[in-house]
C-alpha cells in the first residue's frame, strides 16, 4: 500500500471547512474538495509522530520542533502553550482527541498487537498520557492495524469498539448523529469515528460520514479516515493529488519513507 499516511491529511483536509462555521449535518453538503481546504494540526502532529518512529527520534522533541515551525495550524489551547514554551514541558495529562488523529502511524507500521499498543502509548505521552488520552491512541492505532491484517469489520467492533468503549456497544450511526456535537474528547470523538468507519461502503463514504457527523470534523477525519484505507486499501487519486500538492516537503519525505518501512 501507498501514501498511508496521507490517508490521514486527506480527512483532516476535506473536513477542514466543516470545523468551525461550516458545520453540517447534510451528507450530500459534504464536498471533500472546497477550495479553502488545507492541513490542519492534526497532519502536522501526525507526521512529527510517523518520523519520530521512524527515525527512533525522541517523541516528544519531535513533536515539539515540527509544530513550532508550522505553529498557525490550528493547535488547541493547551497543546499550544505546551510548544510556545522555550523547553519542552512535562505532560499536561490531556484526555483530548489529540491523542488519536496523531496515532495512525503506529497502525500501520505495528507487526504484532502487543507492538501497536506500545508504538501508540508512545505518541501519546508527551501530552495525553491521561488514561483516556492514552486509550483513544491505543484504540484508533488498533482499529488500524487490525484493517491491515485483513481482519473483518465484525472483528474490528468486537476487540475495539466493544472493548474499549463498552457504553457505544451497539450505538448506529443514525441513532448518534441527531446529538451529535464539536466535543473534543476522546471519550467523545474516537468511538464516534469507529462507528463512521464500520458503517462506510469505502473510503470517501467514511470520510462524508465523520464529516455529516457536525462535529469535530477534520479530526473525525483524521481518525476514521486511516481506519478506511488500513481496511479498503483504496482512496481516489484526486484526493491523493489534493493532499500532496498541500503538504510540505518533509511531509511528503515521511510519507515516501514510511511507505518504504511498512512494505518492505
Amino acid at each position: 500500500m501507498k501514501d498511508l499516511l496521507l490517508s490521514v491529511a486527506i480527512g483532516d483536509i476535506a473536513g477542514m471547512p466543516y470545523e468551525f462555521m461550516g458545520r453540517t449535518k447534510d451528507y450530500n453538503a459534504v464536498d471533500l474538495l472546497l477550495p479553502s481546504n488545507t492541513y490542519t494540526d492534526d497532519t502536522v502532529c501526525t507526521f512529527a509522530c510517523a518520523e519520530a518512529l521512524l527515525k527512533g527520534l525522541d517523541m516528544a522533541e519531535n513533536l515539539w520542533k515540527r509544530c513550532r515551525t508550522d505553529f498557525y495550524r490550528g493547535f488547541g489551547g493547551r497543546f499550544a502553550k505546551w510548544l510556545i514554551a522555550k523547553e519542552i514541558q512535562p505532560s499536561y495529562h490531556s484526555y483530548g482527541n489529540g491523542s488519536g488523529m496523531r496515532v495512525s502511524a503506529a497502525g500501520f507500521m505495528a507487526k504484532s498487537k502487543d507492538e501497536c499498543i506500545e508504538l501508540a502509548t508512545r505518541t501519546a505521552l508527551p501530552t495525553h498520557d491521561h488514561p483516556e488520552g492514552i486509550k483513544g491512541a491505543v484504540a484508533t492505532a488498533l482499529a488500524i492495524y487490525y484493517g491491515m491484517q485483513g481482519k473483518d469489520k465484525d472483528y474490528i467492533r468486537h476487540n475495539v469498539l466493544d472493548e474499549y468503549y463498552p457504553n457505544w456497544s451497539g450505538l448506529t450511526y443514525a441513532t448518534i448523529k441527531p446529538d451529535y456535537g464539536f466535543d473534543e474528547t476522546c471519550q467523545q470523538t474516537i468511538p464516534a469515528a469507529l462507528i463512521c468507519f464500520l458503517e462506510s461502503k469505502d473510503y470517501v463514504d467514511c470520510l462524508k460520514l465523520a464529516i455529516a457527523l457536525g462535529g469535530d470534523a477534520d479530526t473525525l477525519g483524521a481518525i476514521s479516515g486511516p481506519m478506511a484505507y488500513a481496511f479498503y486499501k483504496c482512496m481516489p487519486e484526486e484526493l491523493i493529488v489534493n493532499a500532496k500538492a498541500e503538504l510540505p516537503e518533509w511531509m511528503l519525505q515521511v510519507n515516501e519513507a514510511f511507505d518504504q518501512f511498512v512494505n518492505q
